[in-house]
């Protein structure tokens, strides 16, 4: 069988760990890399043991598919030719800038079989899937992603950079349509929003709240859920579920909690991600994280940025 010849466009700081990790899979050959600053595409192809292409055009009838991880202002212009030639891509999160150009990427590898998979990365987390096996009908959510300021991904919100994360688990996990959005953001050291908290309404009664910032002290991702009879809570950081159920009694005794911690192998995401993309392509399946996935979760997090211009709660 003929191996998948992929390439990495963008190999900084995250786009590197794409190229890494494609070159340690049997199944992939890796073609080369691409990247504005030619220095760094060459040394990240000499690390990965491949090429450093002088555009991302010149792949194009080189490979099978790509990962993207470039600017989320770029990627409707660099995605753009390999959907429409058919090529599969790995996409970053977020899909894209807004709904227009998202759903125009969508419907470009729909129109050409292409499969895209946006790179919401926190759906591979062992802990997440854990979580997703044991969810029945959630009530509550709390999800906190709390961590110090990088230079990196200053080109968008929090919003886009960090919360959409759990704003694609939260959809995943509530099987109803979100039916209101409440939401508070400031800036503190970007001229974007760094810190922010959002409320979401599901028209099963279900409510979410979700907080995220880039300038705390300390480095917090967590999420729990409260569902009739258990409590789950997920620590991403230490990959552990802890679970309270309520154990019934026999005859007239009070039930009781059943309390349980759940040691989860430690899997890293990018590379269950990347793994998964691979996956996908040969068996001909829809990503988890698709494109019409990536493409909802994008919407709900700039309803939570308009909201945040707003003191009104946004009805749906």
């Amino acid at each position: 069988m003929s191996k998948l010849r992929v390439a990495v466009i963008g190999v900084g700081y995250l786009g590197r760990f794409h190229a890494l990790i494609y070159s340690r899979l049997a199944r992939v050959e890796l073609i080369g890399v691409v990247d504005t600053d030619a220095q760094r595409a060459a040394a990240v192809a000499a690390e990965a043991g491949t090429r450093a292409y002088h555009s991302a055009d010149a792949l194009l009838a080189e490979v099978d598919a790509v990962s993207i991880v470039v600017p989320t202002s770029a990627h409707l212009a660099v995605a753009r030719p390999f959907l429409a030639r058919g090529i599969h891509v790995l996409l970053e999160k977020p899909i894209a800038v807004d709904t227009a150009e998202g759903a125009e990427l969508v419907e470009l590898a729909e129109r050409s079989g292409a499969l895209l998979q946006i790179g919401h990365l926190e759906r591979f987390n062992a802990g997440v899937m854990a979580l997703a096996e044991r969810i029945r009908q959630p009530r509550y959510i709390e999800a906190q992603r709390l961590g110090a300021f990088v230079e990196r991904a200053t080109d968008v919100d929090v919003v886009t950079d960090l919360m959409i994360h759990d704003i694609d688990i939260i959809l995943a996990l509530v099987d109803s349509d979100l039916t209101e959005v409440r939401a508070v953001g400031t800036p503190v050291l970007t001229e974007h929003v760094d810190i922010a908290s959002a409320r979401l309404e599901f028209a099963n009664g279900a409510v979410a709240n979700v907080v995220a910032s880039r300038v705390s002290e300390k480095k917090i991702r967590r999420i729990r859920v409260f569902q009739p009879r258990t409590y789950l809570s997920l620590d991403f950081a230490e990959q552990c579920l802890d679970v309270a159920t309520r154990e019934e009694q026999t005859g007239q005794g009070r039930p009781s909690i059943l309390r349980e911690s759940i040691a989860l192998d430690a899997v890293k995401p990018l590379d269950a991600e990347i793994a998964a993309f691979v996956d996908a392509i040969a068996l001909g399946q829809t990503p988890l994280v698709d494109g019409r996935v990536g493409l909802k979760a994008l919407a709900v997090a700039l309803q939570v940025r308009e909201r945040m211009a707003s003191s009104e709660p946004l009805a749906l």
